[in-house]
């Protein structure tokens, strides 16, 4: 068996099912998004505060995600 027949086998897929673009990448577009609809809201200065860090997550987080594999 080489390294490139373990990697292919069902229980590698399995394991890393949740870790797969599509999926991550629209978590940090929501995560983005939500950070500007609380930076825009003029509701609560609590969500205001918080939408620099969740802008800053979503963007890390899709900067991170758009290494993974197909």
């Amino acid at each position: 068996m080489t390294i490139d027949n373990a990697n292919t086998n069902g229980a590698g897929r399995k394991r890393r099912g949740w870790v797969r673009r599509g999926p991550c990448e629209t978590a940090a577009a929501v995560l983005i998004v939500a950070g500007i609809a609380m930076m825009m809201q003029p509701f609560s200065m609590l969500l205001y505060g918080y939408s620099f860090v969740t802008i800053l997550t979503g963007t890390l987080g899709f900067v991170v995600v758009s290494h993974f594999p197909k």
